[in-house]
């Protein structure tokens, strides 16, 4: 069976949720053959084994933390070269994103971004796609070469298939341009205890209908009893009610969990264009013409003032 590589997102050798995605949707179309960069490999690996990866291939080098991708990229075009892999996936972040578009180019071959599934097919995997605000759901090939593929977080669900998991060093030579962009400081973000926006199977997101600043704790209550993380609308975050880094929508983050709950959002392209494809959605607002309920799977035509609260009580209760 071709092999597949596999961009492991991971700190400190702590592997993210999508990658474990990557290895689930990998497994249809070939062997995983993850690629871990930075320390943190020997947990990892053992991460990567348990859900499906054949091979790990390894590689820590000081660059990939003081510089940008370039560094990262170098290392994922020799795994490339080693490996011949029938497709290389990664994941769906911001970085993960330039990282594949620019592999795409060295190798001379053709990306699908932002696919939502993938099946093997007689030319090749097959990338299912929500596209033009998710109205539209598209089935693509690449056509030309190895096909480099991004997937949305929540694309899949996590199932472990345990291998050997056999561990190879990787040999990289880093390019000229490795060392072109320097990073000369970071800040580390506060933590919420919340998970991650666009990992999150559950999203909480408030919008105009929220009111204030003030307001936005009782969208949070309910997120902290449901494990959720907290989403805003850019009426809400234009507003500045609420982070830019928590907005949904075509300008902020894409978001495709199992739940999303939104409360006083009343449904705008741009909005839909960044959560349509969750599995379920649950709309709160007083407007019972509000486009959000056309797109809803159960919709409350209520005050989210009075229907929020009610409703993180009875989470209350159902855990009591």
């Amino acid at each position: 069976m071709a092999e597949v590589l596999v961009y492991v997102d991971h700190v400190d050798g702590a592997v993210r949720k999508p990658t474990l995605e990557l290895l689930t949707l990998a497994r249809r179309i070939g062997e995983p053959v993850a690629v871990v960069l930075g320390g943190g490999a020997a947990d990892a690996a053992a991460t990567l084994a348990d859900h499906g990866a054949v091979k790990v291939l390894t590689h820590d080098a000081s660059e990939y933390a003081e510089y940008l991708v370039v560094p990262k990229l170098d290392a994922l075009e020799a795994a490339y070269e080693a490996v011949s892999p029938a497709a290389v996936l990664v994941p769906s972040s911001a970085e993960g994103k330039e990282i594949a578009a620019r592999l795409a180019l060295r190798i001379g071959s053709g990306i699908i971004t932002d696919a939502v599934d993938l099946e093997a097919g007689d030319e090749g995997p097959v990338a299912t796609q929500s596209v033009f605000a998710a109205s539209f759901t598209t089935k693509s090939r690449v056509i030309k070469g190895t096909p480099v593929i991004t997937v949305k977080p929540n694309s899949a669900a996590v199932e472990p298939a345990p291998t050997a998991g056999t561990v190879e060093v990787l040999k990289v030579n880093f390019s000229d341009e490795a060392t072109g962009t320097k990073v000369t400081g970071r800040t580390p973000r506060g933590s919420t205890g919340r998970p991650e926006l666009t990992e999150a199977a559950i999203v909480v997101a408030g919008g105009r209908g929220v009111g204030g600043a003030e307001h936005f704790a009782i969208i949070e209550t309910l997120a902290d009893e449901l494990g959720a993380a907290v989403g805003a609308s850019r009426a809400a975050v234009d507003a500045g009610w609420y982070s830019h880094t928590h907005q949904v929508g075509q300008t902020g983050k894409t978001v495709s969990p199992q739940l999303y709950i939104a409360a006083g959002i009343s449904g705008a392209v741009q909005h839909r264009a960044g959560m349509q494809t969750s599995k379920t959605i649950v709309a709160i607002n007083k407007d019972a013409e509000a486009p959000i309920f056309d797109l809803a799977d159960y919709g409350v035509v209520g005050d989210l003032f009075e229907v929020v609260p009610q409703l993180t009580g009875e989470v209350k209760d159902g855990k009591a």
